[in-house]
C-alpha cells in the first residue's frame, strides 16, 4: 500500500515538474508575442505621427511658397500695372484721365481680391476647427460669389464623433488645391464636390466640366504640379488619389483615406 502511494506521489511529482516548465515556456512565449505585437503597434503609431507631422510641415511650406509666389507674381504685377497706369495720366489729355483712373481702380480691386485669397490660405486651421464640412461650404460659397461657376456640394453620411483635425486640414488643402487647378487651368463652368463619410474611411470627389487633359502626358501639362501635390498629400495620409480626365471632357479627382 505504501509502495503504491509512493509511486503515485512520484508520478504526480513528475507530472508537475514536467507541466510547470511547459506552462512557463508557454507563458513566456505568449508574453513575447504580446510584447512584439505591442511594440509593432507603437512603431506603426510613431510612423503615422511622423507622417502627419511631415505632412503638416510640407503644407505650411507649400502655403508660404504659394503666398510668396502670389505676392511676387500676381499682386506685385497688378500693383505695378496700377502704378504704371496712374503715372501715364497727363493733365493735357483730360479725355483720357477718367478711363485710366477707372482702370487703376479695377486693378486695385483685383489686388484686394488676391490678398483675400492669400488670407484664406492662412485661415485653414481656423476653418477646419468648425469641421471639414463647414470649411468646404465656406470655400464653395467664396467661389459662387465670383459668378463664374455653378457649384454643387453634397455631404453623405455623418462625421465620426472623434474627428482628426490634422487629416481634416490636409483634406481641406487638397480641396483648395483642386479648386485652384480648376480656376487656373480648366476653363470649367460647373464644379461638383462630394464629401462621403464611409465606415472607417473618408471619400472626397471633385468633378469639373472643363478642358481636361491627356493623363499620359500629365507631366507636360500645366495641371501636372498641382495634381502631383494632391497625390503626395493623399499618400502621406495613407490614402489613394485617383485622377480621371479626357480632353474636352472634364476631370474627376477622387480621394479616399482611412479615417478611424
Amino acid at each position: 500500500m505504501v509502495n503504491n502511494e509512493v509511486k503515485d506521489l512520484v508520478v504526480i511529482s513528475t507530472l508537475i515538474f514536467s507541466i510547470v516548465p511547459i506552462a512557463l515556456l508557454a507563458y513566456v512565449s505568449l508574453y513575447n508575442i504580446r510584447k512584439k505585437k505591442h511594440l509593432e503597434e507603437r512603431e506603426k503609431l510613431r510612423q503615422a505621427n511622423e507622417e502627419l507631422i511631415k505632412a503638416q510641415h510640407e503644407i505650411r511650406e507649400q502655403t508660404m511658397q504659394t503666398i510668396g509666389s502670389d505676392l511676387h507674381d500676381n499682386i506685385g504685377q497688378i500693383l505695378s500695372l496700377t502704378a504704371l497706369t496712374l503715372k501715364s495720366i497727363k493733365a493735357e489729355e483730360p479725355n483720357k484721365v477718367l478711363p485710366k483712373v477707372n482702370t487703376a481702380v479695377e486693378l486695385v480691386s483685383r489686388s484686394i481680391q488676391e490678398m483675400r485669397l492669400l488670407g484664406k490660405l492662412l485661415q485653414g486651421d481656423q476653418l477646419v476647427a468648425k469641421g471639414l464640412d463647414e470649411a468646404i461650404k465656406q470655400e464653395v460659397n467664396w467661389i459662387e460669389k465670383s459668378g463664374s461657376y455653378s457649384v454643387k456640394y453634397a455631404k453623405i453620411g455623418d462625421a465620426p464623433v472623434h474627428i482628426d483635425s490634422n487629416k481634416d486640414l490636409i483634406l481641406f488643402r487638397i480641396v483648395q488645391e483642386s479648386l485652384n487647378n480648376i480656376i487656373k487651368h480648366a476653363q470649367a463652368t460647373k464644379i461638383k464636390l462630394t464629401l462621403s463619410y464611409l465606415p472607417e474611411q473618408v471619400q472626397l470627389s471633385i468633378v469639373d466640366n472643363g478642358l481636361g487633359f491627356d493623363i499620359d502626358n500629365l507631366a507636360f501639362t500645366q495641371n501636372g504640379m498641382g495634381l502631383q501635390n494632391i497625390q503626395k498629400r493623399t499618400a502621406l495620409l495613407g490614402g489613394e488619389a485617383t485622377i480621371k480626365s479626357n480632353l474636352n471632357k472634364g476631370t474627376t479627382v477622387t480621394i479616399v483615406i482611412p479615417y478611424l
